[in-house]
């Protein structure tokens, strides 16, 4: 450190010693953001939940742009331990009770609302960000300003919302019924479905969607799974939320647009939904990965493809996990209408049956009531024949012998 006369009297309130130490210590002439109120993390953003969280870590702060945010999206940022949420939108505009807002405030996570589209341009991504309140910080600049929610607020929200869900229900009832008068020969004819290798006739065929309360109901299938071993359909992220359980898919189907490359690499059958005019966006992110796939045009859903192809190919039975069947799930996914799934549902009813039906038909074929009656009656049979049968004797005697040979070597040591 460069030397200041000793004579100097106030030698740290001098603006010359304070240059000085300034040069010495470069370091210290900032807080660290670190140090200062608020959480201070990394920041990845993307306008597409589903398409960032398959690029989140624990501890990082999710910047969104999601109105009437939902719940399995809010699910997503939970499960991946996110320590903020900031969303450029409204996270409840009104036109429905989603759930997604309240289930962040409820873990915990603060939610930062409505601070507008800007942020995505005045924050990159990975840069590290300081949330303190409502506002974004980056480094000592305000970068984004918005509403911090809470219970309360949120609460508030979500009975305005309420007032609107008849309007809702009217707009999506008569979108349906446009919608269907267009796709009804998705009832008649079918998708015509492509050449599969994957084998589904006479199998049952378990379709996978990444929905709601998707890891439990997978939890409770393992018995079903393990001993009836029905065709693995992963319909998009639903083939990664296989691979979580501990499954590889046989057959993943979607637009590829929330699928994760190592579930696409696993060696599952690949389906791409095209339009029906044979366009599909999603191919061109298939064959970038070297791997090969077939396309199958048709409307409707990647969901409604899925559960037509396995009714199509044979399957006998048709189990879904993490399906959208009611209203507010088809709200929370941004449709309109439900035409082609009240289509399909119509077409495979005969086959279909969700998650919680199975768990209440199904008991696995061997309960612990007769596995217990089993063990003893073997464990008696043994010591039988220990006893009476000639070998059973010899057994015995020939461990009796290596007992005291144990014993005697036991004994040398103390």
């Amino acid at each position: 450190m460069p030397r200041v006369a000793s004579g100097a009297r106030g030698i740290w309130q001098t603006d010359s010693a304070m240059n000085l130490y300034s040069r010495a210590f470069p370091r210290n002439r900032r807080t660290r953001s670190e140090d200062l109120p608020g959480i201070s993390a990394t920041a990845r953003l993307d306008r597409r939940t589903k398409s960032l969280s398959t690029r989140l870590r624990p501890g990082d702060i999710a910047i969104i742009d999601h109105a009437d945010l939902d719940r399995t999206g809010a699910d997503a940022l939970i499960g991946h331990q996110v320590s903020a949420v900031v969303n450029a939108a409204r996270s409840i505009t009104g036109r429905y009770p989603n759930l997604g807002p309240q289930l962040l405030v409820e873990a915990g996570i603060p939610l930062v609302d409505d601070v507008g589209p800007e942020v995505f341009e005045r924050v990159g991504e990975g840069e590290r960000v300081r949330l303190d309140g409502d506002t974004v910080y980056l480094g000592e600049q305000i970068v984004a300003k918005g509403r911090l929610q809470d219970l309360e607020s949120v609460s508030s929200a979500m009975a305005e919302a309420k007032t609107g869900l008849a309007t809702e229900i009217e707009k999506f009832v008569a979108n349906t019924m446009e919608y269907i008068k267009h796709e009804y020969p998705l009832l008649i004819d079918g998708i015509g479905a492509p050449a599969l290798r994957t084998d589904f006739e006479g199998r049952d065929a378990l379709v996978v969607v990444r929905g709601y309360r998707y890891r439990e109901d997978l939890a409770t299938l393992r018995s079903y799974i393990r001993e009836c071993k029905p065709v693995m359909v992963g319909v998009d992220g639903g083939a990664d939320a296989l691979i979580e359980a501990g499954y590889r898919p046989d057959l993943i189907v979607g637009d590829m647009d929330s699928v994760s490359d190592r579930a696409l690499a696993c060696g599952a059958e690949i389906v791409v939904h095209a339009y029906s005019d044979g366009r599909a966006p999603g191919l061109a992110r298939v064959q970038s990965l070297g791997l090969e796939s077939v396309t199958c045009p048709a409307p409707g859903t990647s969901e409604d493809i899925a559960l037509l192809l396995a009714d199509e190919k044979g399957a006998s039975l048709i189990v879904t996990v993490g399906r959208h069947d009611t209203l507010i799930e088809f709200l929370d996914k941004g449709r309109s209408g439900m035409a082609s799934t009240f289509l399909t549902r119509l077409r495979v009813i005969d086959k279909l049956v969700d998650q919680k039906g199975v768990s209440r038909l199904y008991r696995s074929r061997v309960s612990p009531k007769a596995v217990i009656p089993l063990v003893l009656a073997a464990t008696v049979t043994v010591l039988v024949a220990l006893v009476i049968l000639p070998a059973g004797q010899i057994f015995i005697r020939y461990l009796m012998t290596e007992l005291d040979t144990f014993r005697y070597w036991l004994s040398g040591l103390f």
